[in-house]
């Protein structure tokens, strides 16, 4: 399997190349050359798979340049009961993403079991034991410079902490996140982990990860590396948890599910897509967004539209308070027929701030084959969706499930039974549990108290050059 730019530009590579690279030199992100196909045969013999067997055969079909061997005890070291052990609604950890019946045909499915309770552990925790493995192979060291909006920054610290030949940078935007989630990742107090808050919002951080990764002189002087979901191990380590809701929600491989995704970086969902690529069968792609609605807005409209850190809002959902979402162009570059040249006369307008518009192209009549559709949530909504929930279905749901759940009840379809994808747990949101219930959410015991804890952290200006320096003198 070799790995091509959405931009054409940069030669293709191996698994083990991207995955210490992160950006391609000509600034496009990695995709295999094809999607390697699923097929009934293969649905059968899998559905009964533990979750880490289940992972070890379809990673098999993306990472063909480490031994099977190797990476089967990489998977297996992953993806344990021990590490997802925060499971609730009476879930089973050995099933690592159980699913939560909420009605007939409708659950949602625990990601966010590991150890920093959000989804990014399912991604993150294999990168860690992937980095450490290929590094030591090359005798090699990296250095990670990451932006998080909230749930990535400690996902990747807590997978990456400790970790010989491992420093990690991580960006996040100085007061948007929850009291808890600055917690989780300040008080680290690792050797390894460096936190810089920026001031402005997430996307500011972002442009900077991503001004860094352009300077192929110093990412290669520095070893610069990137857990961020441009790197493509994380998107291929969330394609397993679409096959496990699949097999847990039906009983036979004739059936098709929906799955509904809340959406900020486009990540989680474009891992979907690629499973549905692959031949699982998925009726739709449900994307929800909070107020910061740029892809609902594309997929009603075909208009891309960028926007500044200014006009991107602060909401009770703050990991998806970004409005220029990554992974979005590896979904486009599907959609325009995996034309290079159009992706980069697209981008180019994109990385000046500006929109495009596809509605009017010959793309646009193809979206429909694609499968996906998408609504919308307020912080209205999400606080009527957590007291409907809790009221309905006596389950406690973080914000962002609920902006799923919200518009998951909207885009239903009779017969198809919907997957509301569990981005995190409510402890991680206790503001805004308290004002839609007036009760405390239930955090785990070792995590009582992580407020208190003394927090680490340096504030900087979104200037690239400082950041630079900041590296530098640390590496």
């Amino acid at each position: 399997m070799r790995y091509i730019s959405t931009r054409g530009q940069s030669a293709p590579q191996a698994f083990c190349d991207i995955l210490l690279g992160g950006l391609a030199p000509d600034g496009g992100l990695y995709l295999p050359e094809s999607y390697p196909q699923v097929s009934r045969a293969d649905l059968d013999a899998w559905r009964q798979l533990s979750y880490a067997d289940l992972a070890y055969e379809i990673l098999s079909k993306f990472i063909t340049d480490i031994p099977a061997d190797d990476l089967k005890a990489i998977v297996a070291k992953t993806y344990t009961a021990d590490v997802y052990r925060f499971t609730r609604n009476g879930g089973n950890a050995s099933q690592i993403t159980p699913l939560t019946k909420l009605d007939d045909g409708l659950y949602t499915q625990e990601l966010s079991n590991g150890p920093t309770l959000a989804f990014k552990d399912m991604a993150m925790q294999l990168l860690g034991n992937l980095f450490e493995y290929v590094l030591d192979k090359r005798g090699e060291s990296i250095n990670i410079l990451g932006a998080t909006s909230g749930d990535t920054g400690s996902a990747a610290e807590y997978a990456m902490r400790g970790k010989h030949n491992v420093k990690v940078f991580m960006l996040s935007p100085d007061g948007k996140m929850s009291a808890f989630q600055r917690a989780q990742m300040y008080s680290l107090t690792d050797a390894n982990i460096f936190n810089i808050a920026v001031r402005g919002m997430f996307d500011d951080a972002q442009d900077i990860v991503k001004a860094v990764s352009n300077d192929a002189a110093f990412k290669k002087q520095y070893k610069i590396g990137a857990v961020n979901s441009i790197n493509w191990a994380r998107v291929a380590a969330q394609i397993v948890y679409y096959f496990q809701g699949y097999f847990l929600a039906t009983q036979t491989n004739d059936e098709q599910v929906s799955f509904c995704v809340p959406s900020g970086n486009f990540g989680n969902i474009c891992a979907g897509h690629i499973a549905r690529m692959m031949g699982l069968p998925i009726k739709q792609l449900v994307l929800a967004t909070n107020e910061n609605d740029v892809l609902d807005e594309f997929f009603r409209t075909g208009i891309y539209r960028p926007r500044t850190s200014a006009e991107t809002s602060v909401t009770s959902s703050p990991s998806m308070d970004i409005s220029k979402a990554s992974n979005f162009e590896r979904f486009v570059f599907d959609l325009v027929g995996r034309d290079p040249v159009v992706i980069r006369d697209l981008w180019s307008k994109v990385d000046q701030g500006k929109a495009f518009d596809l509605s009017t192209t010959v793309y646009w009549k193809d979206l429909p084959k694609f499968g996906f559709v998408s609504g919308r949530s307020s912080h209205t909504d999400r606080i009527n969706t957590i007291r409907f929930a809790q009221g309905r279905y006596q389950v406690m749901l973080d914000t962002h499930t609920a902006d799923g759940l919200k518009v998951a009840l909207e885009k239903r379809q009779p017969g198809v039974p919907m997957i509301v994808l569990e981005t995190a747990q409510p402890a991680k949101f206790e503001e805004t549990i308290r004002e839609a219930l007036g009760a405390e959410p239930v955090r785990p015991a070792e995590l009582a108290g992580i407020e208190n804890l003394e927090q680490h952290v340096v504030v900087m200006d979104p200037d690239v050059e400082a950041i630079k320096r900041f590296v530098v003198e640390r590496v």
